[in-house]
């Protein structure tokens, strides 16, 4: 595999990756977040943490935490992908329902605080970020509590259906 790093006359860096797989050699051409996708997704970001917290405090829901772990935002700007982090778990499906049904208004929400940074709000799309159910999978996996070494039916591949 070979990667090579360029600049562009965009002003864009750019990655371009040649495989090896069985005799064929393939390449791969993909681009890095410039800065200026990653400043209007601290901006959304930011702005979406006020947004959906005080709409929690302002519906008197309680024990419920929602966090924006992550926004990332397209190349032309137009579409930010949004992934929450919803406490407990339990209300994360019911919880993203709601969210995702309230899209619209929440981009309004969201185009009345950023008005004057942004010309046009990215539509939002949302997700929920499980990387934190992943990572307490593989602390549990190291720290002998669920062992895939000792208990060989904790191997997906091994259950038998």
């Amino acid at each position: 595999m070979n990667v090579i790093y360029f600049e562009g006359k965009d002003k864009k860096l750019y990655v371009f990756v040649t495989l090896k797989l069985y005799n064929s050699k393939k390449s791969y051409f993909c681009s890095m977040e410039t800065n200026r996708q990653k400043k209007i997704g601290g901006v959304i970001q930011k702005d979406l943490v006020d947004i959906l917290q005080g709409e929690v405090r302002k519906n008197g829901i309680s024990n419920l935490v929602i966090s924006v772990s992550k926004v990332s935002v397209t190349t032309d700007l137009s579409v930010a992908t949004v992934h929450l982090s919803i406490f407990p778990q339990e209300k994360a499906a019911e919880t993203l329902v709601a969210i995702k049904s309230n899209t619209k208004l929440i981009k309004h929400d969201l185009s009345q605080r950023v008005k004057l940074q942004l010309r046009k709000v990215p539509n939002l799309t949302f997700f929920i970020d499980d990387s934190l159910d992943y990572i307490e999978k593989i602390n549990n996996a190291l720290s002998a509590k669920e062992n895939p070494i000792e208990n060989r039916e904790l191997l997906e591949h091994r259950k038998k259906i």
